[in-house]
């Protein structure tokens, strides 16, 4: 049985997430709301086994792979977009950062938004879905999107493994829809590997809607505070207790995290290049791990540019290309109404070994061919 233990929230966050007090509240809030998760919810253990289950009074359908988590699609009113969280490794060991579902010490308490996976951008129509943090002030919040999941249309069995396929709504502060959103997760294994492939399809309502330029997008992961790169500077973190210290400190215990793409280029200089896949990796817990994103030859502005961050934000972004190119590259990608565009991806994720370049390639190259 594994060591892990999944904490889950329940009501809303509080008013801000920000630091300070307003985060001391709500890292408070969730720890009164925490319980074991039970690994029965899969009921074939068999090693390979991949099993959805959903849970609707908690709003999520969790993923087991023979009997033990290894994500959940979350939909919590509190976050202003479905996510999926946590991703773990064979072990049970988080390779998503807690904060601020689960604060863990020594993490981070920037970007709140920044929760598990998701997909969303920057400037739709004008509206911010990136930022939006599900709980900001009165007189800002005509400046943001939400993306509000409408329904599960399927889970099912696959012959590699399991298909969650659900149904959302990208609105704006009013409840109008801009773009219907429907998305399908594959989760399965090739060898020691475990995949997560989405295709995503977003299709303008009753208006054209643009996607301008813009450095906030698009396919994103948080990760944990290993796989961030070392700090020079002292940063506000997260105690013992999950409560953030009252000052900034320089804490790189076990921060070792590096950026290998599938152009060879590694550590800070991948934010802004171009690339078909980018690899994350490092020692989490003692254990050498990775986190990869593919890229699809079918998805506007192939190969994407990469908004990832050495603080832990783990972002493909094919639709900013102005921003990342300086200005001689623009796409200002648009639908006009009843138009669709599908964005497909993979997540891989390894531990135990290095997850090489060229098991990646082989793996990208299969993904392509799809």
């Amino acid at each position: 049985m594994s060591h892990l233990k999944e904490k889950l929230t329940v009501g809303r966050f509080p008013a801000r997430l920000l630091g300070g007090a307003s985060a001391m509240a709500l890292i408070l809030f969730f720890s009164g709301c925490q319980k074991k998760i039970r690994s029965a919810g899969a009921s074939d253990t068999s090693p390979q086994k991949i099993q959805l289950k959903s849970v609707p009074e908690e709003k999520k359908v969790e993923v087991f792979i023979g009997g033990e988590l290894f994500t959940a699609y979350r939909f919590p009113d509190e976050v202003a977009k479905p996510i999926l969280y946590p991703i773990l490794t064979a072990k049970g060991i988080p390779l998503t950062r807690g904060f601020p579902i689960d604060p863990q010490a020594g993490e981070r308490v920037d970007h709140p938004h920044q929760v598990g996976h998701w997909l969303n951008y920057g400037n739709i129509n004008g509206l911010d879905f990136w930022n939006n943090k599900g709980e900001v002030p009165e007189e800002r919040k005509h400046r943001y999107g939400k993306i509000v999941h409408q329904r599960i249309v399927d889970l099912k069995q696959t012959k590699k493994g399991a298909e969650l396929k659900v149904e959302a709504q990208w609105q704006d502060l009013y409840g109008k829809a801009l773009l219907a959103e429907t998305t399908s997760f594959h989760f399965y294994l090739e060898e020691d590997v475990r995949i997560i492939e989405r295709h995503t399809t977003l299709t303008a309502k009753d208006t054209s809607v643009s996607f301008k330029d813009n450095k906030e997008g698009m396919f994103g992961i948080r990760v944990t505070r290993a796989l961030e790169f070392p700090s020079e500077k002292p940063l506000l973190l997260t105690g013992e207790a999950g409560v953030p210290r009252a000052a900034k400190v320089i804490d790189n215990e076990g921060v070792n995290g590096n950026y290998l793409s599938s152009t060879g280029q590694t550590g800070r200089g991948v934010w802004g290049t171009r690339a078909h896949w980018m690899k994350l990796h490092g020692q989490v817990a003692g254990e050498e791990s990775s986190l990869v994103i593919l890229d699809h030859p079918e998805n506007p502005g192939y190969p994407t540019y990469w908004h990832a961050r050495d603080y832990g934000l783990f972002s493909a972004n094919p639709l900013g290309q102005s921003v990342f190119s300086k200005g001689k590259e623009s796409l200002n990608y648009a639908l006009k109404a009843g138009q669709s565009v599908t964005f497909k991806y993979q997540i891989l994720v390894h531990s135990g070994s290095d997850l090489a370049a060229d098991k990646i390639e082989q793996l990208a190259t299969r993904f392509a061919k799809k």
